[in-house]
């Protein structure tokens, strides 16, 4: 779903597919029932932050948004959201396909996408992410020598998508299917800003464009995953490309994604995630593994070290919410990661392995759906990162 936070008015998401299930409501004659006297908007606001009564029917939402991190700065827009349950039954999971407008004080402006459509008893699922957008983004060069002092600025237009079709294996929680991916990048312009701007450019510097099919396996038990208090969650893929079928390079990707949740007590949570990605081939600078971000390596910017591989773990606990008196609506976390990148599995080494931690606070903003906006910040060797988001990091 698309980064989310509630402005002006208290605005959530409705529950998410793992929630607990709703019964439809029993029949019952309402020729004498009073009429519903709220007004439209606060009919609207309350099926946001209650969720629908009747679970099974589809929905169509829109909603502004308000976000916050050290790439964008402050970021606005509109999302809208379409949801829905595979032959209304609502034991089905729900399928989701949110589409997110959004403009940033950086000049950086776009349209994002994902779906996760689940098919009855979750037999098939279709699970992608996409984005195209206008985004300028500091670019540090290449490998764990890249100095804050070389920042530039990567001028670009981009298309992403990546897209998983999975079939469920038997009654388990596995599911395997192909994937497929597409990356391109275009009126590309590198511009000084802290360092000059590299001479040669990287490879995919001057633009480009490449498709990538490949397989995954994923297993997944979490019931909530903008708030996962129990389960473990894991996806294995790889895909490659060929410059002889719709692509400027040949490489491959293979992408590693384990997490586990162990509740502690009544509403404590350890969370744990460990992440891989490693190349082969003659990767662009734009599908290399990135450290960075709002979910993994908190406190770095977004690609501030890249390279072929990548090896990084992140542990987290969340009190969900604090026990108070007067409220139990406010949460907090603590969280440290490491992690490295390398051009080769073997150069991968813990002399080069940057390490970031921090804390945030919690606040229970959809109360029906268990989901919490967050507020973090992560230190790393280049100072202090910001972050508001609604739902965790991972």
């Amino acid at each position: 779903m698309p980064l989310l936070f509630a402005t002006l008015l208290i605005l959530a998401a409705p529950a998410r597919a793992d929630a607990p299930v709703q019964s439809p409501p029993a029949e019952t004659d309402t020729s004498d029932a009073p009429p519903d006297e709220r007004g439209l908007l606060r009919r609207y606001i309350d099926q946001l932050i209650k969720g629908p009564a009747q679970p099974e029917k589809p929905q169509f939402l829109i909603y502004p948004v308000l976000a916050y991190a050290p790439e964008t700065r402050l970021e606005m827009g509109l999302s809208s959201l379409y949801l829905f349950r595979a032959r209304r039954d609502p034991t089905n999971r729900l399928s989701e396909i949110p589409v997110y407008v959004f403009y940033t004080f950086n000049n950086q402006f776009g349209v994002r996408f994902e779906n996760a459509v689940f098919t009855n008893q979750s037999r098939w699922s279709f699970l992608g992410e996409g984005q195209i957008q206008y985004f300028p983004l500091k670019y540090y060069g290449i490998g764990t020598d890249a100095e804050s002092d070389d920042a530039v600025v990567v001028d670009a237009r981009l298309a992403l998508i990546r897209e998983r079709v999975l079939v469920r294996l038997g009654e388990s929680d596995l599911y395997f299917g192909p994937e497929i991916g597409f990356n391109a990048i275009g009126n590309v312009e590198f511009q000084p800003l802290d360092g000059p701007v590299p001479d040669p450019l990287p490879r995919g510097g001057d633009g480009t464009a490449n498709l990538t099919v490949g397989l995954g396996l994923v297993h997944d038990t979490r019931h909530n995953p903008l708030n996962v208090r129990e389960g473990v969650f894991g996806e294995i893929a790889y895909l490659q490309s060929s410059d002889r079928f719709l692509s400027e390079y040949t490489f491959g990707n293979a992408y590693v994604d384990l997490r586990g949740y162990l509740p502690i007590g009544e509403h404590n949570v350890l969370a744990g995630q460990v992440l891989g990605q490693f190349g082969n081939g003659d990767l662009p600078f734009n599908e290399l593994a990135l450290i960075g971000g709002e979910s993994i390596m908190r406190g770095y910017y977004t690609g501030r070290y890249r390279d072929q591989n990548l090896t990084a773990a992140q542990v987290e606990f969340r009190m969900l919410p604090i026990p108070m008196s007067w409220t139990n609506r406010i949460g907090a976390a603590a969280f440290l990661a490491a992690g490295t990148v390398a051009p080769t599995i073997s150069d991968l080494s813990l002399s080069e392995v940057r390490v970031t931690g921090g804390a945030g606070i919690r606040v229970l903003t959809f109360p029906k759906s268990d989901i919490f906006t967050r507020g973090d910040i992560g230190w790393s060797e280049d100072g202090p990162g910001f972050y508001i988001y609604v739902g965790e990091a991972f």
